[in-house]
C-alpha cells in the first residue's frame, strides 16, 4: 500500500532531515540532498562534525536524564529520520519503562515512522505528525501517550533554528513548558555564528541553504539562545558547544547545547 504521505514528499529540492541523513551517513537521501549537502560542506566543512557532535549530544542528555535525573517520559520535537541510537533507544536502555513521543510534520520521516515504533516491551514508543509552529496540537495529541502531570523532557535538537521569528520560537518553548510540572527539563541545540566557536565560516553556507533547499534556517547569538530557558534552571556546564556538554571528546562545534530543569 502507497503512503499516504509520498505524495508529498520533494526529490526535486533538498530537505533539512534528507541532508542532515546524509551528512551522518545514513542512506535515506536524494541524489538533491547530497549535492546540496556537499555544496554546504564545501562552505563550511565542518559541518559533519556539526551533525555527528549535536547527535552525541543526544545520547548524552538523555543517558543523563534517563539515569541520574529519573525521567521516563521524552518529547522529542523535530527527531528527523530514524539513525542509530535514536531517543527510544538510548531511553529504553537506560529505564525499559520509558515512553516516549516523537513529532514531525516531514512526509519522509513519517514514511519512516513505523521504524521509530520499535519500543522496548515494557516502555511505549508513539509517532504524532505536527508542526513545531503548533505546540499546542502537539500537546493535545500526546496526552494518550505522556502524562503531563508528570515530568517530561521535551528534546529541541536543531529544530528552533527553524523558527525564523526568535519572539515566536520562544513562545514556542513558553508553551510547551508552560504544559509540564516542575521537574521536566528542556533539551536545546541550536546553530550559531559566533567566532568564539567557529561559527562565521557558516554564514555563507545557510546564505546557499535558504537559496536551494527547504525548510530556511537561521542561526542565532548566545543572549538569544539563553533567553530560550528564561525561567529554568541550566544545568551545568551551562550553555556550551554541544560536543563539549559533559564530554571532553572531540573539537568545539558552532551547535551550542544545554539541559535546563523547570523548578
Amino acid at each position: 500500500m502507497t503512503s499516504p504521505h509520498i505524495d508529498r514528499i520533494r526529490t526535486d529540492i533538498a530537505h533539512n532531515a534528507r541532508v542532515w541523513n546524509y551528512w551522518l551517513g545514513g542512506k535515506d537521501n536524494y541524489s538533491v540532498d547530497r549535492a546540496v549537502g556537499d555544496q554546504v560542506t564545501s562552505l563550511y566543512p565542518s559541518i559533519g562534525e556539526v551533525a555527528r557532535a549535536d547527535r552525541a549530544f543526544l545520547g548524552r542528555a538523555v543517558r543523563y536524564l534517563a539515569g541520574e535525573a529519573g525521567v521516563r517520559q521524552f518529547l522529542d520535537i523535530g527527531t528527523g529520520l530514524p539513525t542509530a541510537d535514536n531517543t527510544h533507544e538510548v531511553a529504553q536502555r537506560v529505564a525499559p519503562e520509558a515512553r516516549v513521543v516523537y513529532v514531525d510534520n516531514d512526509p519522509i520521516v513519517l514514511t519512516h515512522a513505523r521504524a521509530l515504533l520499535t519500543s522496548s516491551r515494557k516502555g511505549v514508543t508513539e509517532y504524532v505528525d505536527a508542526d513545531a509552529h503548533d505546540p499546542e496540537r502537539i500537546l493535545k495529541s500526546v496526552g494518550r501517550t505522556l502524562d503531563l502531570d508528570r515530568p517530561v523532557a521535551v528534546m529541541m535538537l536543531g529544530i528552533l533554528n527553524f523558527v525564523l521569528d526568535t519572539d515566536t520560537a520562544r513562545s514556542i518553548v513558553r508553551t510547551l513548558m508552560d504544559a509540564v510540572p516542575p521537574g521536566s527539563h528542556l533539551v536545546l541545540t541550536h546553530p550559531t555564528l559566533e567566532p568564539a566557536l567557529g561559527g562565521e565560516g557558516n554564514a555563507e553556507a545557510m546564505a546557499f541553504w535558504n537559496a536551494n533547499a527547504t525548510p530556511p534556517i537561521t542561526a542565532r547569538s548566545r543572549e538569544e539562545f539563553a533567553s530560550f530557558l528564561d525561567g529554568l534552571e541550566v544545568l551545568e556546564p551551562g550553555i556550551v558547544s554541544c560536543s563539549r556538554w559533559r564530554s571532553d571528546a572531540g573539537p568545539e562545534v558552532a551547535q551550542f547545547g544545554a539541559v535546563a530543569r523547570k523548578p
